[in-house]
């Protein structure tokens, strides 16, 4: 599955456009859920579901190969998909990881 299909454009620019206001928010004066926005630990859930329901697929898909209910093809592409869909997550945790350890080695 493409990068564009497992994350909704969307929903990362709507999260984008909330991080600017960042200062009002913290300041107490709109909060995210108020002003209909998105906040970054929604547009992450919302990700990770997509992609578990991604891998879901593919397991179903290869379930039914193994049965012989599947075309060869669909269950090649479900399982690209969410063999794509597991790369980008841990592609994801490995950038948090190294942010995080970044952070811990800055100076304080």
């Amino acid at each position: 599955m493409p990068a564009d299909k497992i994350f909704d454009s969307n929903l990362a620019a709507k999260a984008y456009g909330n991080s600017l206001n960042v200062g009002a928010k913290a300041a107490g004066k709109v909060s995210a859920q108020e002003d209909g926005g998105v906040t970054f630990s929604d547009f992450l859930q919302k990700s990770l579901e997509n992609t578990v329901d991604t891998i879901k697929a593919g397991e179903k898909m290869s379930a039914k190969a193994v049965t012989g209910e599947a075309d060869v093809t669909e269950v090649v592409q479900a399982v690209t998909q969410a063999e794509l869909a597991l790369q980008t997550v841990v592609a994801l945790r490995d950038r948090l990881v190294s942010a995080y350890q970044d952070i811990m080695r800055m100076p304080i």
